[in-house]
């Protein structure tokens, strides 16, 4: 209370006062200051009464006084209006600023603060030796202990860095565990090895070798990280430091005055010495603060945990109108494509009966053509052998004229009286054996001229040129023409019809023997070649040194019906290279070097490996 006193009343007012019994002037409460104790009451004490006797000193007519709180009393006193003023750390600050409106005047100014004037982070520990545990990562599957949910530096600011480094406290830790104030608790618990590592406020550990509670060699720090300008020990970044706030009843001039007087502290003043800071400063910008408290969705931002329907609607509402408009368009499309979809299938239903006939249609022609050239195949094969006939006749007439003479040489022997039993012996077997190869060369015959359906398997290329070869011989030896054999061992089998490659390679031979039937080109001879091209093919080349092809020849060498042969139906190349590009592979002719012409062709490889012959 305030009174208005003139100077010539004023020994009658004092006069007064007295004699009513009350004092000249009613006395103000004193400056109250909430400070956060999070190290106990007595550790608080040491630290911050200095402090609080400044602005007492500053503030003769009412005084001040500290209120040691711990994070519950700090919320219910502020909740209260019990204290004047609060200086607490920084987490605690932005949830008393959301909740109750404080405002902070002043940020502290620590003497270990970083180049950025930020000095609040935590440092995760482990006792020493434990090369277990490097990195946060290091630490799931771990017991952790910390100081409480709601500690700023002991708590929050290690369960973001830990989230960052993949590591959920909550869900990917062996045990959390919270140990409550004073936060030596932690640190003594993780050099008895009751945890594996422990959350300490930055320089807590620094503070508790100085005290001489604790041996700072016996501890680790995990995920070592450095800042600029700050001295302590730190696993995670840097936030700003503590604030003095005011509560929303304080009077203005009260927080402008305490403000003023904190500013013009004196550097090095005893009160600075003892709480560890340098002064203080203007209030810092704490969205930093903010920014980790929405990813942890605590604090302010902790109804984002539980979001309503009600909160999407209001805060999407423009969503929810566009996507109610887009369900309206969709209601009316969806109408109009179901009409079209009616359209459209009895359409298609038709279009299906349609396209059936036409590929039953297209089928029967396919098998009709199928049939018409497994015919042409088969009239091919006899056409060759027709024209081999005799060829094939004088093989048969070998094998058989010799069993006669055996029958006969036997036949005069018994006649005689003459002839050992190991003779005849000998003689049966040599009449078997003429016997075998005349019914092996009518078998081979047999095989090559029998209508049959394509089988497609692994087959041995040099088996099938030598099976061909053993047809032309015949015609060879009659026509005094050398067929050389140069076939590369080892090529890997192809997938095919193995008579079809016999027909191919027996054809391509017919026409080399055919082409030197005038007795054109120097050294006679047709020479058949196997190996690989250049792309692991397998290669075929016949090769004869007759007379060559013309232009207009080369041209139309596959052509059916083109022949150069007088009585030629024109056929056997084009079948040759149809059975060919039916395998995969491909047919075509070049000059010889030395004259003549090289026939061609090449099939795929196959994966499988065949028994040569």
């Amino acid at each position: 209370m305030r009174f208005t006193v003139r100077p010539g009343c004023l020994m009658l007012a004092l006069l007064g006062a007295l004699s009513a019994g009350l004092p000249a002037q009613a006395a103000e409460p004193p400056i109250r200051v909430g400070v956060l104790a999070y190290r106990g009451g007595d550790h608080a004490n040491a630290v911050w009464e200095p402090t609080v006797r400044y602005l007492a000193d500053r503030f003769l007519r009412r005084g001040a006084e500290m209120v040691p709180l711990d994070l519950p009393g700090m919320d219910a006193a502020v909740a209260a209006g019990s204290v004047d003023f609060v200086l607490t750390n920084t987490g605690n600050y932005v949830e008393l600023e959301a909740r109750h409106g404080v405002t902070r005047i002043a940020t502290l100014h620590s003497s270990r603060s970083g180049a950025s004037g930020a000095a609040v982070g935590s440092a995760l520990i482990v006792r020493a030796g434990r090369d277990d545990i490097r990195s946060l990562a290091d630490l799931k599957g771990k017991s952790v202990m910390a100081v409480d949910p709601d500690a700023f530096g002991g708590f929050q600011i290690a369960w973001g860095a830990m989230l960052t480094a993949g590591v959920d406290p909550y869900t990917d830790l062996k045990e959390l565990r919270f140990s409550g104030f004073p936060v030596d608790r932690v640190a003594f618990a993780v050099r008895d090895g009751a945890v594996d590592a422990g959350v300490l406020r930055a320089c807590v550990l620094e503070e508790l070798a100085a005290e001489g509670h604790l041996d700072r060699a016996a501890f680790q720090i995990v995920g070592t990280r450095t800042e600029p300008g700050f001295g302590c020990a730190l696993s995670t970044g840097l936030y700003p430091d503590w604030p003095l706030a005011r509560l929303a009843k304080t009077p203005e001039d009260l927080a402008k005055a305490v403000v003023v007087a904190l500013f013009q502290m004196p550097d090095g003043h005893p009160a600075a010495l003892v709480g560890g800071y340098e002064g203080w400063t203007v209030p810092m910008d704490y969205q930093p603060v903010h920014g980790l408290f929405r990813s942890l969705r605590i604090g302010p931002y902790e109804h984002l945990r539980d979001v309503t329907l009600l909160d999407l609607a209001r805060e999407h509402w423009h969503w929810l109108a566009l996507a109610a408009l887009a369900l309206l368009w969709w209601a009316v499309h969806s109408l109009r494509v179901e009409h079209l979809i009616k359209v459209r299938t009895a359409e298609l239903r038709a279009a299906n009966r349609e396209l059936r006939h036409e590929m039953a249609e297209r089928r029967r022609a396919e098998d009709t053509a199928r049939e018409r050239q497994k015919e042409m195949d088969h009239v091919a094969r006899l056409s060759i052998l027709g024209e081999m006939a005799s060829n094939i006749a004088h093989e048969l007439n070998q094998p058989l004229g010799a069993i006669a003479n055996y029958a006969r040489g036997c036949t005069r022997r018994l006649e005689a009286g003459v002839g050992s039993a190991a003779e005849f012996a000998e003689a049966s077997r040599a009449i078997a054996a003429q016997a075998d190869r005349a019914g092996q060369i009518i078998a081979r015959i047999r095989d090559f001229v029998r209508k049959r359906a394509v089988q497609l398997e692994p087959a041995d290329v040099n088996g099938a040129v030598e099976a061909a070869l053993q047809l032309c011989e015949g015609r060879a030896r009659s026509g005094n023409i050398p067929v050389t054999r140069d076939l590369t061992p080892g090529l890997p089998p192809v997938l095919a019809d193995r008579v079809q490659i016999e027909q191919v390679v027996l054809n391509l031979v017919k026409n080399a023997l055919d082409a030197m039937d005038d007795g054109a080109g120097e050294g006679r001879g047709v020479t058949v070649r196997t190996g690989l091209d250049g792309e692991g093919r397998v290669e075929i080349a016949v090769a004869d040194r007759g007379h060559g092809l013309s232009e207009d020849a080369r041209a139309r060498l596959f052509d059916p019906f083109f022949t150069t042969k007088p009585g030629g139906m024109g056929l056997g190349l084009s079948i040759c290279r149809t059975i060919v590009e039916s395998h995969g592979g491909h047919l075509w002719a070049t000059d010889h070097p030395g004259g003549g012409t090289v026939v061609r062709f090449v099939l795929p490889a196959a994966e499988e490996k065949v028994d040569a012959g």
